[in-house]
């Protein structure tokens, strides 16, 4: 059945819902999310509920929201600024959003905001490929030799590609992989690789057919794109590599600090 659920929400839910499938973020058992992604049940203030627990991207949503003016975090323009980048995030003072975040989130105890201190402000911006490539752990742990590094980032952060063939359950989607030199984070020739495009309650992008634009987030297609969605998620990755290299250049990475 069908519900009223808006498109806000169906978008937070689409984005979020592999890696809180996964365990890695928001609250255990968010089945409203799947739901919701669907568009087959649940109700908004499951979702709402839901998003308060993602300790990385609920803030940043409210944030954007606080800043553009807007009296929702779920509204659907605050929710792809996050996710993918649109108008919201390249009209943001990213200095201005960088010092509030950090004054906000920056004294939390534990692991997972440890890096959010002044040194990461250069980096700082509105965005999911911030969150990934600055606030996680996983860039500083690229020296170590190990692959788990690598994998997390190239499947953490949001990929946008083209559907080049289907099957009844997955999509091979051709798409620029995450590559490191030793030095320098960038994004390397196409490549073709498999994503699910469906859950146990059905399409997150209903009627996909090759040649769609899409956003893979882990292994899952999670989102059909226009061109200008497109070109959007693909100029923050390039934006934030940009930023996160130079840090890099300058401290090698360590193998202490994996945290959450």
């Amino acid at each position: 059945m069908t519900t009223g659920i808006d498109a806000g929400r169906m978008l937070f839910a689409r984005y979020a819902y592999a890696p809180n499938s996964l365990g890695y973020c928001g609250p255990a058992g968010a089945a409203s999310l799947e739901s919701a992604a669907c568009g087959t049940d649940g109700a908004a203030s499951d979702v709402d509920a839901a998003a308060r627990q993602f300790s990385g991207a609920w803030p940043y949503q409210e944030l954007v929201a606080e800043l553009a003016g807007i009296d929702d975090p779920l509204d659907e323009r605050v929710v792809r600024s996050y996710w993918t980048g649109n108008e919201l995030t390249a009209a943001v003072d990213r200095e201005h959003f960088g010092r509030e975040l950090l004054s906000r989130l920056g004294a939390r105890a534990g692991h997972y905001w440890k890096y959010l201190t002044d040194d990461l402000l250069p980096e700082a911006a509105p965005t999911h490929a911030f969150h990934v490539f600055g606030v996680y752990p996983w860039t500083r742990l690229l020296g170590t030799g190990m692959p788990q590094p690598m994998q997390v980032l190239d499947s953490c952060r949001i990929r946008n590609g083209v559907v080049v063939s289907l099957t009844p359950h997955t999509a091979t989607v051709r798409s620029r992989g995450l590559q490191f030199d030793g030095r320098r984070l960038a994004l390397g020739p196409l490549e073709d690789r498999p994503a699910r495009r469906s859950v146990g309650a059905g399409s997150f992008v209903p009627d996909l057919r090759i040649g769609d634009r899409v956003a893979v987030h882990w292994d899952l297609v999670c989102d059909r794109l226009d061109a200008d969605q497109a070109g959007s998620l693909e100029y923050w990755t390039d934006w934030q590599l940009q930023q996160t290299n130079p840090r890099l250049a300058r401290s090698p990475a360590s193998a202490a600090g994996i945290g959450e």
